[in-house]
């Protein structure tokens, strides 16, 4: 257990991410920064008011797809430098005027939308006619036609885009810069505690006493912030309620969804069946958890344990190396290319600091490589997590080499199949390499307490708490702190049933998920995971050819909605199936664990 987070300064700079890839210095920076703000009066000079005909359309859009990838460089810059260290006045600064000035320069540049809205379908289908690169873009302006407000309503609502994403970082910057946790004692014996090392260390802790000491005094400081957090969140859902009703939707739930180019039935499959479906399957799991750890009884600050925590390895970064190339290498020599390059070129945030992001993300801005935020705690969770961002790494790599910006936009339904398979292969290339009955347990164990757990029931269950929060807001309500905490309660004691006791602090779970500021993402996980399961078992069964479909997705970018993607590996996702196998197989790993569990205890 590591016993203090360091100040970022101090942090070993071989464990940290180099952002010089990006920029290899401040002045360079702030000399994009300028070139991009040349470049938008540039655009709005010669384009204002002329977008009228398909040529002029196709000439705007040329020079906007240079200003994106500055864009795109520079707002990364400036955020993945705030997310190591949410203390750093210097750096938060330097991310809030990127922010204004990209607020700025959107409402100028926003008559590009209105005008070409605005224009004859007949021109727009003659721009989209004429320009490849282009006709993406002007296809989805098309579909937005119905939605779009007032030119002048947009500009103003560009102008206030930076205000409009306050709560997510007012979130951000409460969790990760004023949460000051206190130690914890159990038995005379002293603990420290942190958000990440409460979420990365005690949550698997294998000692009851202590992990239950820290889902306390971690729940006790998150509390003094429910209040806070709550008013936060209550900003966020009713600024998009009121986006959704401007723009004539029905509901915010079909407001969110339609950039993801899925409807809402597919959303109310994914958090149904698995409600439904998944939860005996995962009852029996935690029934097997307590009666391997001859716990007392089973709570919510147990689900986390491991099976065999005596067989679980620590891995060193170094050591990690071999875990991640052997089971990546089955996606190309290229892909095997990008991940020792990930490594040697520091494109990994590997350190635990105060202050810094929790969990695990990937950035892939355009014209860059990918940054992997980890925080490194010597588990095989963490080999896991690695594998399912570089994940993310590998899809958005061949995404840039292969489409111009407008097109990399992957929908957020299918964005984590990439990251999820991943995992997949990892966990099908440990169990190829030993056939011992303890080790293969210990690999299906994990596949059931990280990969499908973390997507298949931590973020489910979220997008079942959301779904319940938009309902309340569609309906003209609003929430409160008690609101939020009995919709969660519910939730988790609807899904768990008797098997699990819901302790205090269970209920502010929702307190700790930021992907609730960025739309309907939570289900998501679970929706890619989907899509990876199908597609790992067609590798398993036909090697190359399988691989060779999946790369070919990987590549289109968002040039095809979700359906079609899914399609081109070989999964239906328009039916049921789909969903229903994987939670099928999802009962089977569990059956088998257990059948192991009595051959290895006779």
């Amino acid at each position: 257990m590591q016993k203090v987070l360091k100040e970022r300064k101090d942090v070993d700079q071989a464990l940290t991410w180099d952002l010089s890839a990006i920029y290899s210095t401040d002045e360079e920076f702030q000399s994009a920064v300028k070139e991009m703000k040349e470049l938008s009066m540039k655009i709005e000079k010669d384009y204002k008011g002329k977008l009228k005909t398909a040529k002029k359309i196709n000439e705007c859009l040329d020079e906007l797809r240079k200003l994106y990838k500055i864009k795109d460089l520079t707002n990364s810059y400036a955020e993945l430098s705030v997310s190591v260290d949410y203390t750093n006045n210097e750096n938060q600064d330097k991310y809030s005027k990127i922010i204004n000035i990209t607020s700025d320069i959107e409402s100028k540049l926003s008559f590009i939308e209105s005008e070409i809205i605005q224009v004859d379908d007949k021109v727009l289908d003659d721009a989209i006619s004429a320009s490849k690169e282009n006709s993406n873009y002007l296809k989805d302006k098309k579909r937005e036609k119905v939605y779009a407000l007032h030119p002048e309503v947009e500009r103003v609502l560009a102008a206030l885009s930076g205000t409009l994403e306050s709560p997510y970082k007012i979130y951000e910057q409460a969790k990760h810069a004023d949460m000051n946790f206190k130690s914890f004692t159990v038995d005379g014996k002293t603990y420290p505690l942190g958000y990440a090392l409460f979420e990365n260390e005690y949550e698997y802790e294998n000692d009851t006493k202590v992990r239950r000491a820290a889902f306390k005094a971690f729940s006790d400081k998150i509390r003094e912030y429910q209040y806070a957090t709550a008013a936060t969140y209550g900003v966020q859902v009713q600024k998009e309620k009121n986006m959704a009703t401007l723009r004539g939707f029905d509901s915010v739930i079909d407001s969110l969804l339609f950039s993801q180019k899925v409807d809402i039935d597919l959303y109310n499959r994914q958090i149904d069946i698995i409600t439904e479906k998944l939860a005996p399957h995962m009852r029996k799991y935690a029934k097997l958890l307590k009666k391997i750890h001859k716990l007392d009884e089973m709570t919510f600050a147990d689900l986390k344990i491991a099976v065999d925590p005596e067989y679980d390895p620590n891995v060193t970064i170094e050591e990690s190396k071999k875990y991640i190339e052997g089971a990546l290498a089955i996606l190309g020599d290229d892909y095997l290319e990008m991940v020792k390059r990930a490594y040697n070129e520091r494109w990994i945030d590997f350190a635990q600091n105060n202050g810094k992001s929790t969990g695990g993300f990937c950035a892939s801005p355009y014209g860059s490589n990918s940054f992997i935020l980890l925080s490194w705690s010597e588990k095989m969770a963490e080999v896991f997590t690695l594998a399912h961002e570089l994940g993310h790494a590998g899809h958005f790599k061949l995404c840039n080499e292969n489409q111009n910006i407008f097109d990399v936009n992957v929908s957020t339904y299918f964005v984590e199949a990439p990251s999820t398979m991943n995992e997949l292969l990892m966990a099908n290339y440990l169990l190829q390499t030993n056939k011992d009955k303890r080790f293969r347990r210990w690999v299906l164990s994990s596949m059931i307490s990280h990969t499908y757990y973390h997507n298949f029931v931590t973020h489910l269950l979220e997008a079942a708490y959301q779904r319940e929060v938009y309902r309340i807001i569609d309906k003209g309500g609003s929430v409160q702190a008690s609101t939020l905490s009995k919709i969660k309660k519910e939730v988790l004691e609807k899904f768990w049933g008797d098997d699990v006791k819901m302790i205090d602090g269970a209920e502010l779970t929702w307190m700790r998920q930021p992907h609730y500021y960025m739309g309907l993402y939570s289900y998501t996980y679970s929706a890619g995971l989907t899509i990876a399961t199908e597609v790992s078992k067609r590798i398993l069964k036909e090697g190359k050819t399988a691989i060779d479909d999946w790369r070919k997705v990987l590549k289109e970018g968002g040039t095809k909605t979700p359906i079609e993607l899914a399609k081109m590996a070989g999964v239906d996702i328009s039916t049921d199936k789909p969903l229903i196998d994987t939670v099928y197989y999802i009962g089977s790993i569990v059956d088998e664990i257990i059948k192991l569990t009595e051959e290895i205890e006779a």
